[in-house]
């Protein structure tokens, strides 16, 4: 299922447990045959994603489902979805809550092969000096996604 918003143009993936992956893309790719199954939770992600956008969802509900990834990934995939809207941490705060405190590096390669970004908010992780590090393993152009995703969650949190 294709979404558009703003500058972030999104290819969202699901199987019969929940959204599998999520890839930023050009334009729209060709749509695929689904399940009603898999139509239900494209929906009901569509409906998230749009009211995340919009300032009226600060965390999802939408089932997910990792295919991919070690066990350390995981880890530190489920790790990112505790980061509250609006907040951010650096790879080491990441690192140190999945019990490998000297891992930084890894929990980078984590975020770059998150297959769900956005939803998996590898967007709120950020360097130790407060810099903005790469996002989705897509450049310059990632990192106007992430500072987007980040601008967002400060101008349009709930209740402000």
């Amino acid at each position: 299922m294709y979404l558009e918003y703003g500058p972030i143009k999104i290819w969202l993936e699901a199987d019969e447990v929940g959204i599998t992956n999520i890839s930023f893309v050009k334009e729209k790719p060709k749509d695929v045959p689904l399940t009603p199954l898999m139509e239900q939770h494209l929906n009901l992600a569509q409906k998230e994603l749009m009211a995340y956008f919009n300032g009226d969802l600060i965390s999802f509900n939408v089932p997910l489902h990792f295919t991919c990834g070690t066990d350390f990934q995981q880890n530190v995939w489920q790790e990112l979805q505790k980061i509250p809207y609006g907040q951010f941490r650096n790879y080491q705060d990441v690192a140190i809550a999945v019990n490998s405190p000297k891992a930084q590096r890894a929990v980078g390669q984590a975020n770059r092969r998150n297959p769900i970004p956005i939803i998996v908010p590898c967007h709120r992780v950020i360097g130790k000096n407060g810099t903005l590090t790469g996002y989705s393993g897509s450049g310059e152009e990632g990192l106007v996604i992430k500072k987007f995703l980040l601008n967002l969650e400060q101008l349009k949190k709930i209740g402000d």
